[in-house]
């Protein structure tokens, strides 16, 4: 790994001459952090909203989970495969450009979802439309908090949006929850039309910005290979959980074609062509460069090593945080019975503390370098993440989770506060779009197997969990059991649990051997029926929250392992010095 001196010389490109930013009225500058901080909510409250509203969605949609799952999975993976090439485009044409585009995209892909018929015009809206709307936004929100903050101001801009994206995820719930209840799910989208009307008015403070040294050629094979690589990887870890990790549960199916790959599953083949094509890619980028051409993702860019341990912490912390989110409101919901909106209130401390902490977190960066800070804030995820597995039981109460909640968004909060800024300020702002798009790919990768490991380990353990402590249960009938614990199993795949046996319907058979009885014999068995079924429809309800409960606490493990990792990747961070008031912001940052 080079250092950053070399490194800036191994690049090829010309430096862009260093600027000062000239002073301007508090009102315009702060006017267009909150600008560009609120695109970057909207898109991430957006992922969140669905959640909230699956059984609402599905009724109205005349749907299933499995369909809905797909416009949620599909979303993420237009967000991961496009993020380099809108951050590209907003290095050619312009960063404003792009971000404008991407805002009115989004409004049009929300339209067009919250008029929805079917599941077809929400995959549309939702996941294509808006997808690309935000793969263009996100680099060019965070390009443009690059080049039109300097020093101290970059810092406090890049604290704010750090805490506005840690905040926007679990306040995501709470708004879906609200609107969900209110009014309906429909609103969870209109609302982005009004956003983004705010949104362009207020991007007239935003100074424009973008490369011209670069000719103005995009590099569509790039664009082929890079997309297509992510999709395939990225759609092989999500897919792992139903296809199977290795032996194939199920033959793939694609356009009414079956793609047998007997006896492995679809997911090490998607993995294999995802990981050769992104090779190619790379060998790809490389040989235009030598050939003169403008590449999708100058591979100099890696030699930084600032730049690269940058990413490689945000990746590792996305990780454990989406799978958190991604298990924590099935706790809720099924343990301890909290609709949508309860649960987003249980995880609103998150949210609030990380909101509060990346921008107080300012006052100790004047005097302690940024690795320390990130370090720590690490250091607590980890902690809150052990916290929470040994104070998870069956008997906890569903504040349980609180002392954890708030001590993980306490190390959000230091990580968030600082990684951004020292990530991008590492790079030269010729190279801005391009480091922006793939620190932002590498988040939703991150976000995306994050999700996708953690959610399969979580419903193959309920599974298992439950099955074992019903099979188990001396109350629950032996003749009953395997019905029950099969039940269980379809119900793992979808999240969906009931009570297993609390109906007080009684069926035509045992009604019809009960009809045999005399009169009083009769309701007096009709009384203990019902009485044994409400026995052993606690007995499973108590075994189905018990099942959960321990499944939660086994898949904490896994969230844990991946906070560790984030901790390892964390020593590989340069210890320079402050980023408000140290030499790196008296200019532009070195190169590669």
């Amino acid at each position: 790994m080079l250092t950053m001196e070399k490194a800036s010389q191994s690049t090829k490109k010309p430096k862009a001459a260093t600027v000062t930013l000239l002073p301007e009225a508090p009102w315009k500058k702060w006017g267009k952090l909150v600008v560009i901080a609120l695109s970057l909510a909207i898109i991430l409250i957006d992922t969140t909203l669905l959640n909230v509203s699956l059984r609402n969605i599905i009724k109205d949609l005349n749907s299933n989970f499995t369909e809905i799952q797909w416009v949620i999975t599909i979303y993420t993976l237009i967000l991961a495969a496009f993020t380099i090439t809108g951050g590209r485009l907003g290095d050619l044409y312009g960063r404003k450009k792009m971000f404008v585009l991407g805002a009115i995209l989004f409004a049009i892909g929300s339209f067009i979802a919250s008029i929805s018929t079917n599941i077809g015009m929400l995959l549309v809206g939702e996941s294509i439309i808006e997808g690309l709307g935000a793969a263009l936004m996100l680099p060019a929100a965070a390009t443009l908090l690059l080049t039109n903050f300097e020093g101290k101001d970059r810092a406090i801009a890049f604290a704010v949006f750090g805490a506005v994206a840690g905040a926007s995820s679990a306040v995501g719930p709470i708004l879906g929850g609200w609107l969900t209840s209110a009014y309906s799910w429909r609103w969870g989208f209109r609302i982005n039309i009004f956003v983004v009307a705010i949104l362009l008015i207020g991007s007239i403070l935003i100074k424009d910005s973008r490369d011209t040294n670069d000719k103005k050629e995009l590099d569509w094979l790039g664009v082929f290979l890079s997309s297509t690589g992510l999709l395939a990887l990225v759609f092989g870890i999500i897919q792992s959980s139903e296809y199977g990790w290795w032996i194939a549960k199920k033959t793939f199916e694609l356009a009414g074609v079956n793609f047998n790959f007997a006896p492995l599953s679809i997911t090490p083949v998607a993995i294999a062509l995802g990981t050769v094509l992104l090779v190619a890619f790379g060998w790809w980028q490389l040989r235009r460069e030598r050939l003169g051409h403008t590449p999708l993702v100058s591979l100099h860019i890696f030699e930084n090593r600032q730049f690269v341990s940058g990413i490689a912490v945000s990746t590792a912390l996305s990780l454990s945080l989406t799978g958190l989110i991604f298990v924590f409101p099935i706790y809720f919901q099924t343990v301890h019975g909290l609709d949508a909106f309860q649960t987003g209130l249980a995880l609103f401390p998150l949210s609030l503390t990380v909101f509060l902490i990346s921008p107080a977190s300012l006052i100790i960066a004047r005097k302690i370098k940024p690795k320390p800070i990130i370090l720590t804030g690490l250091a607590l995820t980890s902690v809150a993440v052990m916290t929470m597995i040994l104070m998870l039981k069956d008997t906890s109460s569903s504040n349980v989770l609180l002392p954890g909640l708030i001590l993980f968004g306490l190390g959000m909060g230091l990580v968030f506060s600082q990684i951004n800024n020292l990530t991008l300020s590492a790079v030269d702002p010729h190279y801005a779009g391009e480091a922006s798009g793939l620190n932002n790919t590498m988040r939703q990768v991150g976000s995306s197997f994050g999700a996708a490991i953690i959610g399969a380990a979580l419903f193959a353990s309920i599974s298992t969990q439950i099955a074992t402590k019903i099979n188990a249960d001396s109350v629950i009938p032996d003749q009953a059991r395997p019905a029950i614990v099969e039940q269980s199993r379809e119900a793992s795949k979808t999240g969906g649990f009931d009570s297993g046996g609390r109906t007080q319907v009684i069926p035509i058979e045992v009604l019809a051997r009960f009809e045999k009885l005399p009169p009083a014999k009769r309701e007096a068995a009709i009384d203990l029926y019902k009485l044994e079924q409400r026995r052993v429809g606690d007995a499973v309800q108590s075994d189905v929250k018990s099942g959960i409960t321990d499944a939660v606490k086994s898949t904490l493990w896994i969230a844990f392992s991946f906070t560790i990792l984030s901790i390892f990747v964390g020593l590989g961070l340069p210890n320079i010095g402050s980023l408000i008031d140290g030499p790196a912001n008296k200019k532009p940052n070195v190169g590669h």
